[in-house]
Formats: structure tokens, C-alpha cells, sequence
């Protein structure tokens, strides 16, 4: 138990580091490309961030537990939108851009009804089995499609390269700290991830407990850590891009690439939390349009985190 704790606590010195390389390194290149930190946020660290999930997600399908890769991908989202834009929220209150709330944050609301419209195949289509087929995941995967589509339509929306204020690196050392910092993440990611689920399991946690709690929270650390580090520096939007591009790659993405590797049987307790994802997400484009609008303030953060609290807190409960 005493080299496990320390192989955790490891985990998440290496996480805390490799954020920091990771926005730094994105950051000086999104400036000197002319490529807004929103886009950057939405895709190049959003997709690093969510490779612990990819790693977690693909290893729980290929061994037969679904319900840790469900777990995880919709934990993490929960997760990421709560306790993660909370925290990053209190740090500094996050400002966001116009295309956020009239884009990405809608998208991010589609990408978890449609989730929940694929899966639930006795409710809506009265089949015997829920399942994510391998039909369902083509269809996440042409959504995913889609988003990319987007992103690359507005990278060069440059609006925001001069109200941040950004250290410049040669390229090659941004490219190299950008690298090292997504390895760094997925590597401290994995050694959180695994020794926590040492500790749960001694405690007789279940998977689905283990995968919406331990697996969501160890898997999102490296966006936790990415984000806090960017509201610490002011740089809201790859703080709160990082968070709803991770949650559209894990639906999307995630989801669709295990899927098609192998289908997954679903369990409709589960319906639950898809339903707090969605609620949540809606939840944050309120506070987007209240008393500052396209502000996150703290109040508005605080209630998130809270929010988050309280989700857990049942989780346990119900387990």
C-alpha cells in the first residue's frame, strides 16, 4: 500500500508538470501560427487530455467491462464540467467567446442526447438489448467528423492572440515542451489512474462506482490540471476549451473508436448521469447569459462545484 500511495502521488507531480509544458508549448505555437487559443484548447490539448480516456475506455472494452468504459467516458464529463470548470472558475473567473456559447457549448449538449438516443435501444426502438453497436459508434464517429470540420473553419479566428499574454518560444522547443507535456500527461494520468483503482478496490467499490468516480476523475486529471494552470495564467479560453472540446472528443471520439473496436453493452442506470451531463451543460449556458454575460464568475463556479459534490455524493450512496 506505502509504494502504491507514492506511485499515486507521482502520478500527480508528472501530471502537474506536463500541463504546464502543455500550455506554454500550445500556447507560443497558437500565437506565432496565427491560430486563435480557443481552437488550439478545442483540439490539440483537448485531444492530449483525453488520451488517458481513449487508454482507459479501449482497455475496459477489450476486457469485457462496459460499464467501466460507459463509466468513464460520461464520468469524465460530469467530472469536467463540474469540478474542473468550478475549480478553474474560482481560480479566475472564465471569460468566453461568442462561438462557445453559440457552438461548441450547444454541441456539446447534442453530443450527449445523441449518445443517449443511441444506447437506449429498448426505450426508443423496444429491442431487448442496449447497446453502443458498431453502427452507433460510425455515427458518433461521422459527429466527430463534423466537429473537426468546424475547427478547422474557424482556426483562423485570431480574435483573441491579443488579449493574452503568452511567452514565445522558437518553435522547435514549443513543439518539443507541447510533445513532452501530452506524454507527460498520458503517463501520469496512467499511474494515478492505476494505483487509485488499487486503493478503490480494497474499499470493494464496484465498476460502475469505480469507473464514474476513480477512472472519470483519475482519467481527467490531465484536464484538470491543464485548466486550472491556464485560468492561474489568465488564459481562459484554452482553460474552458480544453474542457467542452474534451467532453465532445469523449462522447464523439472515445466513445465511437471503442465502440467500433468492439460494441458495448449498456446498462440504463446509467441514463442518470447522461441526464446530469445534460442538465449541467445546459446549467452553464444559463450562466452564460446571466449578470455578466459570457462570464463565468465565481458564484456561478462555486454552484458547479458544488454541484459536482453533491453528484458524487450519491453516487456513493446508490452504490
Amino acid at each position: 500500500m506505502f509504494w502504491t500511495i507514492v506511485l499515486l502521488f507521482t502520478g500527480f507531480a508528472v501530471l502537474i508538470k506536463g500541463a504546464d509544458f502543455l500550455v506554454n508549448g500550445a500556447s507560443s505555437l497558437a500565437k506565432k501560427m496565427n491560430i486563435s487559443n480557443l481552437a488550439i484548447g478545442l483540439t490539440v490539448v483537448a485531444f492530449g487530455t483525453s488520451a488517458p480516456e481513449l487508454i482507459v475506455s479501449l482497455l475496459s472494452a477489450y476486457n469485457g467491462a462496459a460499464d467501466a468504459s460507459f463509466g468513464n467516458a460520461i464520468g469524465s464529463n460530469n467530472f469536467n464540467l463540474f469540478f474542473i470548470l468550478g475549480i478553474a472558475g474560482l481560480i479566475y473567473p472564465l471569460v468566453v467567446q461568442r462561438s462557445t456559447i453559440k457552438y461548441e457549448v450547444p454541441l456539446s449538449i447534442l453530443a450527449a442526447v445523441v449518445l443517449f438516443v443511441l444506447v437506449n435501444d429498448s426505450m426508443i426502438w423496444g429491442s431487448e438489448n442496449d447497446m453502443l453497436s458498431r453502427t452507433d459508434a460510425l455515427i458518433l464517429l461521422g459527429f466527430f467528423g463534423l466537429f473537426m470540420f468546424y475547427i478547422v473553419r474557424t482556426m483562423k479566428n485570431n480574435t483573441d492572440l491579443d488579449q493574452t499574454n503568452v511567452k514565445i518560444y522558437k518553435n522547435w522547443l514549443a513543439i518539443v515542451m507541447s510533445v513532452a507535456g501530452l506524454v507527460m500527461l498520458v503517463g501520469g494520468g496512467k499511474l494515478v489512474v492505476d494505483n487509485a483503482i488499487l486503493i478503490a478496490k480494497d474499499f470493494g467499490m464496484s465498476n460502475k462506482l469505480i469507473g464514474l468516480t476513480i477512472l472519470a476523475a483519475g482519467t481527467s486529471l490531465p484536464e484538470l490540471v491543464t485548466s486550472c494552470v491556464a485560468a492561474y495564467r489568465k488564459n481562459t479560453d484554452i482553460a474552458i476549451g480544453n474542457v467542452i472540446g474534451s467532453n465532445i472528443f469523449n462522447i464523439f471520439f472515445i466513445l465511437g473508436i471503442t465502440g467500433t473496436v468492439s460494441p458495448l453493452q449498456y446498462t440504463s442506470v446509467l441514463n442518470f448521469d447522461i441526464a446530469v451531463l445534460i442538465g449541467g451543460t445546459i446549467l452553464l449556458m444559463v450562466f452564460m447569459f446571466t449578470i455578466n454575460t459570457r462570464k463565468l464568475d465565481r458564484w456561478e463556479a462555486l454552484i458547479l462545484f458544488l454541484g459536482y459534490i453533491t453528484y458524487t455524493a450519491y453516487l456513493v450512496g446508490m452504490d
